[in-house]
């Protein structure tokens, strides 16, 4: 039996996927910042996020003072409530 195989073999056979040319880096653009989106992942930090948050990042003296979000928050509030009536939003 030479040719067509019997039964339903032809569609367990892997494909193989076609090589896609790379796309030409920009003048200067290092070849480590391609990213490749099929391995990207949903932020595992979003549903933390309440609507109006504000992520800042720290300075590493800064944040050795402040371990939590709290202790920021506490002291921000303390400078509000000390600034003069006219300079608040």
């Amino acid at each position: 039996m030479h040719g067509k195989q019997q039964g339903g073999n032809a569609g367990i056979m892997k494909t193989t996927s076609v090589r896609r040319k790379s796309q030409p880096r920009p003048e200067g653009m290092r070849r480590e910042y391609r990213f490749d989106y099929k391995k990207a992942r949903p932020n595992r930090f979003a549903a933390e996020m309440a609507s109006g948050t504000v992520a800042v990042v720290l300075d590493p003296d800064v944040a050795e003072v402040f371990k939590s979000s709290e202790s920021v928050n506490a002291l921000l509030r303390s400078v509000i409530s000390a600034l003069p009536a006219g300079s608040k939003p």
